[in-house]
């Protein structure tokens, strides 16, 4: 065949994937088993950076409450709780977040739920071995 030519024959290709809902955007979801390369989730890691930013800004005096940093930034003091509570997230998490190694199941809706303040346990309700950021698909799963 040559560059240009019409192809004869019209080929199809059946791609096995769902359409799943991530972070406001629709992203495509291999079925199980089949390998998924590495990728961040830019909303995950924007919570996070926020999370500590606050975290600063309120640990500095640079605002004296919660609801005077919310107000300033222009969002619910609740929501902003919810947040700040990412802090608190055993650093391997955080490092799992930041390099794309949290699983598909772990979204900012998940990890704004309540979860454990101890560090082991937050690794169990993620479904994350200690020490080694890889969980398996059904992390967090419902």
């Amino acid at each position: 065949m040559t560059r240009g030519a019409p192809i004869p024959d019209t080929v199809t290709l059946h791609v096995p994937f769902r359409i799943v809902k991530r972070g406001g955007r629709k992203e495509m979801q291999l079925p199980d088993g089949a390998v998924q390369p590495r990728r961040t989730d830019g909303t995950l890691v924007k919570a996070l950076a926020r999370a500590f930013r606050w975290k600063r800004m309120l640990e500095s005096g640079e605002y004296a409450t919660i609801a005077e940093l919310a107000e300033r930034e222009g969002i619910a003091p609740s929501y902003m709780t919810r947040v700040l509570r990412l802090t608190l997230l055993a650093p391997d998490i955080v490092e799992a977040i930041l390099d794309g190694k949290q699983g598909p199941k772990v979204t900012l809706a998940r990890v704004l739920e309540p979860f454990p303040m101890q560090w082991p346990e937050q690794f169990d309700a993620m479904a994350m071995a200690r020490g080694c950021p890889n969980p398996p698909a059904a992390a967090w799963e419902s």
